[in-house]
């Protein structure tokens, strides 16, 4: 195997060009330097990954950068909040190949371009251990509107974005536990695990409907919907009725369920 770069040539090489906002000082300094609008909040997230855990050891490093960042930008969705930037610390294993490190930062650079979400810092270390990622996500949302947990009331509807349980079933398909479906079901749920879609445009609009007092609170579905839910059930100091026959459904998660109930 080809000697991998050293910490100093992957930044230079890999991660300074994700880092193209001034914020970031060139990652030259030992801190990125952020200047809040006034009028504005900071909503800052942290999320981490290990291989074997959040992604498949086997998975591609495309698959690993993309959970990861989505991971971080649902968060800021579900606060109402814009992108600005965000901080990665990459622990990778000392058998890595430079080319996955390539590969990880040029799905993160793809992901940069499409929501204006540059790179601010980070570190870079090696471990004997899985790979481990952390990501800091930073973002802004007008002062004193951010959707909080907090915010449901008695009486109140629940909505979601998009279909549920598709990203579960789509592990299932990685692990080679659903082979018995059709091969554009497992595909489909295969993309849902794999770059999971963060409704960054959603929570946006949710801050306009927030402000003439329809919207109480949100939360970003990453537990799964009835643990979610309990989150804010807890915070908000309300119970939450589910009615299972209104939780939508893809016609893939649709497919995999009956598939199961089929048994085999």
């Amino acid at each position: 195997m080809p000697e991998r770069a050293g910490e100093f040539d992957l930044i230079e090489r890999y991660f300074r060009p994700l880092a193209a906002a001034p914020e970031a000082l060139g990652l030259t300094d030992d801190a990125a330097l952020l200047t809040p609008k006034p009028g504005f909040e900071l909503a800052v997230s942290t999320d981490a990954i290990v291989a074997g855990v959040h992604y498949l050891a086997s998975d591609t490093p495309e698959t690993a950068a993309a959970r990861l960042i989505a991971s971080n930008l649902s968060d800021l969705a579900a606060m109402g909040a814009r992108p600005l930037g965000f901080t990665l610390a990459c622990a990778w294993p000392n058998a890595t190949a430079e080319n996955w490190i390539a590969a990880f930062a040029a799905e993160l650079g793809r992901w940069i371009a499409r929501f204006s979400f540059p790179l601010l810092g980070g570190d870079t270390v090696a471990t004997p251990g899985p790979a481990v990622f952390s990501l800091t996500a930073i973002g802004e949302v007008e002062a004193g509107r951010a959707l909080r947990r907090s915010g449901a009331k008695a009486g109140g509807r629940v909505f979601v974005t998009g279909t549920i349980g598709d990203a579960a079933l789509g592990l299932r398909v990685a692990k080679g536990e659903a082979n018995g479906l059709p091969a554009p079901v497992r595909d489909f749920l295969l993309r849902r695990f794999r770059a999971p879609e963060p409704r960054v445009a959603a929570g946006r609009a949710l801050i306009e409907t927030a402000r003439i007092g329809q919207i109480g609170g949100a939360i970003d579905i990453s537990d799964g919907l009835v643990q979610d839910f309990g989150h804010v059930a807890r915070a908000s100091k309300v119970g939450i009725d589910i009615d299972a026959a209104l939780v939508p459904l893809s016609d893939a998660a649709k497919a995999a369920l009956l598939e199961d109930l089929r048994g085999p």
